[in-house]
């Protein structure tokens, strides 16, 4: 589980699925029985005592069979799902599809791209353009990627997952042979180091997890 404070003020707490149920029991036990409501993105609870804890529905919208709020989103948030993930970054790049956890299809590579030279006159511009065929040429090895790994199992994902860098993303947009996969976008993105096999397969705690905004009372 992991924290970090929230815009505008409580704070952000990332839940696994498997602790979701322990989570939600003890936020009854320190704030008391809760009112609950429900829509197809969010699950909302207000304790006696005022503390509120807005669960994000991960995959949305929210499970409609299974009980009451709370047992639906547990339910939900343990369902396993094939997703797919695709993580860019500045000369590297990695795909994967994921059955739950377990990563069944993946590549990763890299290109180099050079940093920005420090240098003036014609030896900078000399060193942009080289820099500029480079970051095409990565950009090109990320897309031929998507296509490999993701591309031929688009029908059969539930979502694609985002991460890396958001220009490094965002260059891939305009490549029409991705749009299908562009098509099945889903939060969160993930902010993740060079996408190395490990950093992949590590993937699955951040986008599964149940994102709760928690907001003490006053």
């Amino acid at each position: 589980m992991t924290s970090r404070p929230a815009k505008g003020g409580g704070r952000w707490v990332s839940v696994g699925p498997e602790r979701l149920g322990r989570w939600l029991d003890g936020f009854v036990e320190r704030h008391g029985p809760p009112d609950v409501t429900a829509a197809e993105g969010v699950v909302r609870l207000r304790g006696a005592d005022g503390a509120v804890a807005e669960c994000q529905v991960p995959f949305p919208p929210l499970t409609s069979a299974g009980g009451g709020p709370l047992a639906r989103l547990i339910t939900h948030a343990r369902t396993e799902r094939r997703i797919g993930v695709l993580l860019v970054r500045l000369g590297g790049h990695a795909a994967g599809i994921f059955q739950g956890d377990e990563l069944v299809s993946s590549k990763v590579g890299s290109r180099q791209v050079h940093g920005r030279s420090a240098a003036g006159g014609w030896s900078q511009q000399r060193f942009a353009r080289r820099r500029e065929n480079q970051a095409g040429q990565a950009h090109d090895a990320a897309a031929e990627v998507a296509l490999r790994i993701l591309g031929p199992h688009v029908a059969e994902l539930e979502a694609v997952i985002l991460g890396g860098d958001r220009r490094a993303v965002d260059a891939l947009r305009p490549d029409r042979r991705l749009a299908a996969i562009f098509a099945l976008e889903t939060a969160p993105f993930l902010t993740v180091p060079d996408p190395r096999l490990v950093v992949l397969r590590d993937t699955p705690a951040q986008f599964r997890a149940v994102r709760i905004k928690v907001i003490d009372p006053e």
